[in-house]
């Protein structure tokens, strides 16, 4: 098993985030889906829209979320939408909540708790996903960042709850 490899910046700005991504030596192609977490209402910690513009542009990407499992500011289209307006995602980039009209179903052949999740139909629309992620603390989950941006960011309310609930 090889060592992974460990990128690391002292300076954190817009720019430094560009340069990160140029020393991966990647392009990401077709359609990029740009994954954040939009934050909730009243609550101020989630990334600033304005920092992740540059990065956003750079790879010419659509701001993605998907609507949660819990009442709330995002837990409808039309309530989350209204979010990413008031957070400042749409005045960046082109936001797509994934799950606003469907879901579909990922296999997990070799899932321990559960074989299948369900994520926003519209994913299906993109050809690569860039992870944008503050690394916080979670009541439940103890850690998130971007797996949980990922797995638990990418289902649909349905597949959140399906998720939460181990597949009950």
């Amino acid at each position: 098993m090889s060592k992974a490899k460990v990128y690391f910046t002292r300076e954190i700005t817009p720019e430094a985030m560009i340069e990160m991504y140029k020393v991966l030596e990647l392009e990401l192609p077709g359609r990029v889906a740009v994954k954040v977490h939009s934050g909730e209402v009243g609550n101020q910690n989630f990334l600033r829209p304005d920092f992740m513009k540059p990065i956003v542009d750079f790879v010419s990407g659509t701001i993605v979320e998907c609507n949660t499992a819990y009442g709330g500011a995002r837990s409808t289209t039309q309530k989350h939408e209204k979010t990413m307006e008031q957070h400042g995602w749409t005045k960046i980039a082109k936001v797509d909540i994934l799950d606003s009209e469907d879901e579909i179903e990922l296999p997990i052949p070799e899932g321990k708790r559960i074989q299948k999740n369900f994520v926003g139909a519209n994913l299906k629309n993109y050809d690569s996903l860039l992870v944008l992620s503050h690394f916080k603390g979670h009541p439940m989950g103890g850690f998130g960042g971007a797996l949980k941006n990922i797995s638990i960011g990418l289902a649909s309310s349905h597949g959140k709850g399906y998720i939460h609930g181990a597949g009950n």
